[in-house]
């Protein structure tokens, strides 16, 4: 569709899609025509550990563009919308009309829609929230929310709710009091062309399941086996999808066929996940349905 390929070069191009759905490499292309630069905006892909196991772009696409924020964060990092905010206005300053690219939605509402600024969390209240969580389970852990607070978070989500007692514990204040001071938006949906792929969804589950195929042969299990070193299921580095259940494996507790196959499930649960969020937050984005967007 030419629209999509050759769109206004005055104005930043944002792509949300769902894993495995092709942006990646309509990000490249358009860029490569228009001589921009490509953004990561997926939460693993900035991690310096995963380049097989987070598909990160290739060789051959990183010569055609510039690509910015990808790799660049070391394992151990912990690495917030916040953090990635701050990076890309940086960026924009030194390139103002990027293609950004990725799967991470709240990245894309922090750059839209603004981000609270809330005060970093000590390391120490990070470690005892998790310790909570662990001791006393999620639902107590949102019990102790303030009010306002726990009605506007997924409360079946444990990354939400654990955010959110840290920011009560470090300031004394409910996240939901630091989000009514938002900030105006870094870069509104409204002057960027904003796209959102929507996949067929057995081509994607098929797509999902050649692409960690894909991704075994280039060398995933060998990342994971190296990250046994460093090796934590707190941090976020430890979030990617086929991490666990390979790192399960190098320990002896699964076939590596079983691993695979987990995390292939793994994976298109995730891919829901994704297209019930992108429904529902970015609902002003154009629709592109795949397959079909790059032809």
């Amino acid at each position: 569709m030419p629209h999509q390929l050759a769109p206004d070069p005055d104005r930043a191009v944002l792509i949300a899609g769902p894993t495995a759905s092709g942006k990646s490499a309509l990000a490249a292309r358009i860029a490569a025509r228009q001589g921009r630069a490509v953004v990561n905006a997926d939460a693993l892909q900035v991690f310096d550990c995963w380049r097989a196991l987070s598909a990160r772009p290739g060789p051959g696409e990183c010569a055609a563009a510039p690509h910015l924020l990808f790799g660049h964060r070391p394992a151990t990092a912990h690495y917030s919308a916040g953090d990635w905010l701050r990076e890309v206005a940086g960026v924009l300053r030194a390139h103002p009309a990027p293609v950004i690219v990725g799967g991470t939605g709240l990245y894309f509402t922090a750059l839209t829609e603004g981000l609270a600024e809330i005060p970093p969390v000590p390391a120490g209240i990070r470690a005892e929230a998790e310790a909570r969580l662990a001791e006393a389970g999620l639902a107590a852990l949102a019990a102790e929310l303030d009010a306002e607070s726990r009605s506007r978070i997924d409360t079946a989500n444990p990354a939400r709710v654990l955010r959110a007692w840290e920011v009560l514990r470090a300031t004394g204040r409910g996240i939901a009091a630091w989000q009514a001071e938002t900030p105006p938006p870094l870069l509104p949906f409204r002057v960027a062309t904003a796209l959102v792929l929507e996949p067929d969804r057995d081509w994607l589950a098929a797509r999902i399941d050649a692409r960690f195929d894909a991704m075994i042969a280039d060398g995933a299990l060998e990342e994971v086996r190296a990250a046994r070193g460093w090796w934590d299921p707190a941090l976020p580095a430890a979030r990617a999808i086929g991490a666990a259940e390979l790192m399960a494996h190098l320990r002896g507790e699964m076939t590596l066929a079983a691993a695979i196959a987990a995390a292939k499930t793994a994976t298109r649960r995730y891919a829901k996940r994704q297209r019930t969020w992108f429904r529902n937050r970015l609902g002003g984005w154009a629709r592109i349905a795949v397959p079909g967007a790059q032809g």
